[in-house]
């Protein structure tokens, strides 16, 4: 998968994802948002087709292959020479990654996908459960042996959460921020 120029078809679909991404209610739990900080949209469909009109800011865009749904993009403004600004930043690869993770396991044989998240990730929790995995009930002991970095709390747990594979469904326009 490579980058894209993006065009003037683009303008709206980079709009709603670094909107979602930045500001919407999914963008709360990445590390991009800034919905605490600041309301309303980050950029407006005008802004977006202004910068990739004005000569001088490439956007930037990933899409899946063969599919017309973003999957992240970036602008590039060439502000003098030797030097550049990156800016809007935003993508969908977490659940793209996840999708194809499942679609893999799925292609060689395996029917139910199990993931362990620390109990006091809700955030990431409902994430996953929002991309159909459910809790189990059990729980795995946390490795106090620094092999994961060096926790901060005594009273760390994995939580389990399952999945049972399906057919595979190819990517489609989802809402951003729900990675």
């Amino acid at each position: 998968m490579q980058s894209e120029l993006a065009t003037a078809a683009d303008v709206e679909p980079i709009s709603d994802l670094v909107n979602a991404a930045y500001r919407g209610a999914g963008g709360r739990v990445g590390w991009t948002h800034e919905a605490e900080l600041m309301s309303g949209d980050r950029v407006s469909v005008q802004d977006v087709a202004a910068m990739i009109d004005d000569g001088m800011t490439a956007v930037l865009i990933r899409r899946r292959d063969g599919a017309a749904g973003l999957l992240g993009c970036v602008a590039v403004r060439l502000d003098a020479p030797g030097r550049c600004t990156i800016s809007m930043l935003a993508a969908r690869l977490g659940r793209a990654l996840l999708d194809d993770a499942e679609q893999f396991a799925a292609e060689r044989g395996a029917t139910v996908a199990k993931l362990t998240v620390v109990q006091v990730r809700e955030s990431l929790i409902a994430w996953y459960e929002r991309r159909g995995y459910r809790r189990t009930g059990s729980h795995e002991a946390f490795p106090y042996d620094e092999t994961v970095g060096t926790p901060r709390r005594r009273d760390l747990h994995f939580v389990v959460l399952e999945k049972v594979l399906g057919p595979h469904r190819p990517p489609n326009d989802r809402p951003a921020g729900e990675d």
